[in-house]
């Protein structure tokens, strides 16, 4: 039993390194020094009855993992905001101490996973684990390694420490799981992104009704991309026989900025709340204070994102919608429900909710798009200054009209499958079921453009 677990998880291990090391070798050794120094401080910290001394260990490995991402990711942010904030007071400082720094791939996600485990060990939620090539499993299994979900050790690191066998029903779930999101990937996110980029990229020459176009193409662009990712990353656990926890729910469904939250990139939503919103004190110590821990949380969020203001923008824009629903008691209104919980259609009422919180996210997507806050205001300034409506063409000279077909009816399919985001293809008819399978391969292969840029949004973060 023993033996047959270890050589699982050396093959797991040894395919995670292997698949993380054809972007970058160099970088294997971040992936493994993080291992190493969060699995002693795991120990450590469960060896101490002391809370001072578990608490020290604690910060240590918070100012790790939070130095790696520090230096690799915002360094050169910070110098280059200290270098204009000193130009505003007048004093002229060379921007001589930036760096050409790469930054890893998934480095936000594996450095919070990491440090999710060692909070869940001084919480006393978890022990450490006895066998280091079960937690390096863990910490870079290539599924999920470079853009998630950021898994806790609660959920994955106890499958990893267990023996896998294989499943056909969990097998086939993550085969369905995986053509999903490559529809999501190749025929949303990517037949989209062109559209996009020129029309972010040119938009002081078109007319407003074209901007409101490329906002509301790439609320699409980007969720078809993560959730697409999502998808295969679950799809692609299964047939190891892992089950990693959902990271979208239909967020577009959503009836309130809440509901939103607790659909679009769940894994991280429930990081931050689980180790700094709760325990700053979450929503027990008044209103003002509770207000204070939603906008820390959602200015970290947008900072987590990347080093540019515009995503600290995106948070804060957030924070400022989330707090009335929160003031008004609605934050947990539509909890344990979705959009028609029983009927083929929405009320009137519903409808308009969910229109009104796609219209404020679309909005906010312009400034998390925008390269900066100037670019996002001047976007936004023309979309809704201008008002003249103009025909738009794709820049590669198809039709637009196949691109707006295909998103009504994505829309619309999803509405369809919107109670389990894990069943994509949840349809007992076989028929149905294999029709809908050679309908989504012929539509890849049509939607299909080798010209097109097909790396992941997220890969940036």
């Amino acid at each position: 039993m023993k033996k047959s677990l270890k050589a699982q998880n050396i093959l797991l291990l040894a395919a995670s390194y292997f698949f993380y090391g054809i972007w970058d070798y160099r970088f294997l050794s971040l992936i493994l020094l993080s291992t190493i120094v969060d699995y002693i401080i795991g120990h450590k910290i469960y060896g101490s009855d002391d809370d001072a001394v578990r608490k020290k260990w604690l910060w240590c490995s918070v100012i790790f993992n939070i130095g790696l991402l520090g230096f690799f990711k915002y360094y050169n942010f910070f110098i280059d905001s200290w270098v204009d904030l000193s130009a505003l007071m007048g004093y002229n400082i060379q921007s001589t101490w930036t760096l050409s720094v790469i930054l890893p791939v998934g480095i936000s996600f594996y450095t919070f996973q990491t440090m999710s485990y060692s909070f869940d060990i001084y919480y006393r939620k978890l022990k450490p684990s006895k066998s280091f090539l079960s937690f390096a499993a863990f910490v870079s299994f290539f599924p999920q390694l470079v853009a998630g979900p950021i898994e806790r050790a609660s959920n994955l690191l106890s499958q990893i420490s267990n023996k896998r066998t294989f499943n056909y029903e969990q097998s086939v779930s993550g085969l369905k799981l995986i053509l999903w999101g490559l529809f999501k990937k190749v025929v949303i996110a990517d037949a989209l992104g062109p559209i996009v980029d020129d029309i972010f990229s040119n938009y002081g020459s078109y007319p407003s009704s074209t901007l409101l176009l490329g906002a509301i193409l790439f609320s699409f662009q980007i969720y078809g991309d993560f959730s697409g990712y999502s998808d295969i990353a679950i799809g692609t656990a299964k047939l190891f026989g892992i089950e990693l926890m959902s990271n979208f729910k239909f967020p577009y469904f959503s009836r309130n900025i809440a509901e939103f939250w607790r659909r679009w990139h769940i894994s991280l939503s429930s990081w931050f709340q689980a180790y700094i919103y709760v325990p700053l004190g979450g929503s027990r110590n008044g209103k003002a204070k509770t207000i204070r821990n939603v906008f820390i949380i959602f200015l970290v969020s947008g900072f987590w994102h990347g080093a540019n203001w515009t995503f600290i923008l995106w948070g804060l824009i957030h924070a400022l919608i989330f707090v009335p629903v929160l003031l008004l008691g609605n934050n947990t209104k539509y909890k344990n429900t979705v959009v028609a919980q029983n009927s083929m259609l929405p009320s009137v009422r519903e409808f308009f909710n969910v229109i009104g919180v796609f219209a404020i996210v679309t909005i906010s997507w312009i400034v998390f798009r925008s390269a900066s806050i100037t670019e996002a205001f001047s976007f936004l300034g023309r979309m809704f200054s201008d008002f003249s409506v103009a025909p738009y063409f794709h820049p590669s000279g198809y039709r637009m009209i196949d691109y707006y077909i295909l998103v009504i009816a994505f829309v619309c399919y999803e509405f369809i499958i919107r109670k389990d985001e894990r069943a994509p293809f949840q349809f007992k008819n076989k028929f149905v079921r294999f029709s809908l399978y050679t309908i989504i391969i012929l539509v890849m292969m049509l939607f299909y453009d080798s010209g097109v840029d097909r790396s992941f949004i997220y890969f940036q973060f």
